[in-house]
């Protein structure tokens, strides 16, 4: 069963399901403790240690019946148990002189169901090997076409042949017609359990293959640095898995310094002032705490053109709030649009999708940064503070409306202090773009603490980090 078990994990593995090797380690040690009885609990039981992410959910259902098929054991029975010695001697006779007279494939299927012993696993696979060669293009889900062929390519129907011959020769030799039934009823459950051996052998083999045969995915590693704007969809998947990653390596950056800082740095006139007592020599030392977790305003731009790296900020953010003291989240197009409520009522990954339906452009070349910015301070100014930490995304392209500097300096004189995030290269800020027209990004930048280019994911995460330094 822990072969089994390790196959099954390299399937969801080549499937795209991440398990390392401490879940599989806690798989094994919760099939030892669920057992294999109860099924449901063995699949719960491995659905709860190796599967993180709920859309994974999916392939570990689809993938599990194929290594862990329900049904009775595979030999349940022991043909002509319960004769007597001298007739079981004879069964055994008979049985030694069919096999010897009968070809080697069909006699080791029909051995393991007289005998009640289970095929070995690598000697039904190489039976079934000719079987699926035959069939180079069937994938899992052709597993009745390819039983019904491995039944023909393997004889199986002449078993029930054999076993007639068997019952006729043990008749002769003078056993009961009662143990003739019964060697007959054990005989034929045991075929059944060795069809459904093979079926769960030729699905397993199905499988394997197509996983082999599935083009290889590019590593993640390297989406890393593909710019957002030419992901594609099933990229954008598989980066929503890295971002988790990302937030508790930055989460766990972030606490560690918090933690080295939580003594603050010495404070030289307090020492100094509260030792005059003593003349001056320092034996009190003070230290200046220092307010590591920032409070923080997000600012983002609602375009089609920034949609990506929108989704991959918030995600971002919301999974470090531990990190965070207090999160407000605005978006714009035209207007400004307070989304901190999808947040605070909804899992970030279900959050986001409902913030894109609900705010949505009215026309082409819609984005008025200016006016956004204008009813911000009107409207929400209150939120941002001397503690506050604003990050503004997007590309600055203001469509030939007015930047609104005037309203961007009374957010710049609120704030501790503004980063933005621009999801174009540095080599585009301020310059002519006929998709979207002119680029304000050289007026709004002196007036930022910080400007970052984020057009990949390690850019991003990079800028995010830079929150907490």
């Amino acid at each position: 069963m822990d072969d089994r078990l390790v196959e099954f994990i390299a399937a969801l593995r080549a499937a795209g399901v991440r398990v390392s090797i401490a879940e599989s380690a806690d798989a094994l040690r919760a099939m030892a403790a669920a057992g294999i009885r109860d099924r449901e609990l063995f699949r719960l039981a491995l659905r709860s240690t190796l599967v993180k992410e709920v859309r994974d959910h999916e392939q570990f259902d689809e993938l599990f019946p194929s290594f862990f098929g329900a049904g009775a054991p595979p030999m349940p029975n022991q043909p002509g148990q319960g004769m007597g010695e001298d007739d079981q001697q004879k069964l055994e006779q008979a049985l030694r002189e069919m096999l010897e007279m009968t070809p080697e494939q069909l006699r080791q299927l029909f051995e393991a169901m007289m005998r009640g012993v289970q095929m070995e696993g690598q000697a039904l696979r190489d039976m079934l090997q000719p079987t699926l060669d035959g069939m180079p293009n069937a994938s899992r889900y052709a597993q009745q076409q390819a039983m019904r062929r491995a039944m023909r390519d393997l004889d199986f129907s002449k078993l029930e042949d054999m076993l007639q011959q068997l019952i006729e020769k043990m008749r002769e030799a003078g056993i009961s017609e009662e143990q003739l039934q019964q060697l007959a009823r054990d005989a034929r459950e045991n075929r059944e359990a060795l069809a459904e051996q093979i079926q769960i052998e030729l699905a397993q083999g199905l499988l394997r293959r197509e996983l082999e045969n599935r083009p290889p995915q590019r590593p993640v590693e390297d989406l890393l640095d593909k710019p957002l704007e030419h992901l594609a969809g099933q990229e954008i998947d598989d980066l929503r898995g890295v971002v988790t990653k990302l937030a508790a390596r930055l989460r766990s950056r972030a606490a560690l310094r918090h933690r080295r800082a939580s003594k603050g740095t010495i404070d030289a006139k307090s020492t100094i002032r509260s030792n005059l007592r003593y003349g001056g020599v320092p034996l009190e030392i003070r230290h200046r705490r220092k307010h590591l977790k920032p409070k923080i305003v997000v600012i983002v731009d609602r375009s089609r053109s920034t949609e990506t790296v929108v989704s991959f900020l918030l995600m971002l953010l919301y999974a470090m709030q531990d990190q965070i003291s207090r999160t407000r989240t605005f978006a714009f197009i035209d207007t400004i649009h307070d989304i901190s409520r999808y947040f605070d009522e909804l899992r970030p990954e279900d959050a986001i999708p409902e913030v894109m339906r609900a705010i949505q452009p009215s026309r082409s070349y819609s984005t008025d940064l200016g006016n956004s910015l204008k009813e911000f301070m009107n409207s929400y100014g209150g939120v941002v503070d001397q503690r506050t930490t604003v990050i503004l995304l997007g590309d600055a392209r203001n469509n030939e409306n007015d930047p609104n500097l005037a309203a961007f300096a009374q957010l710049k004189a609120r704030a501790k202090r503004i980063i933005w995030f621009n999801p174009e290269s540095r080599a585009m800020w301020g310059r002519y773009d006929p998709g979207s027209l002119s680029s304000d990004m050289l007026a709004y930048a002196p007036m930022c603490d910080a400007v970052h280019e984020v057009r990949n994911l390690r850019q991003l995460s990079s800028a995010v980090e830079s929150l907490f330094g």
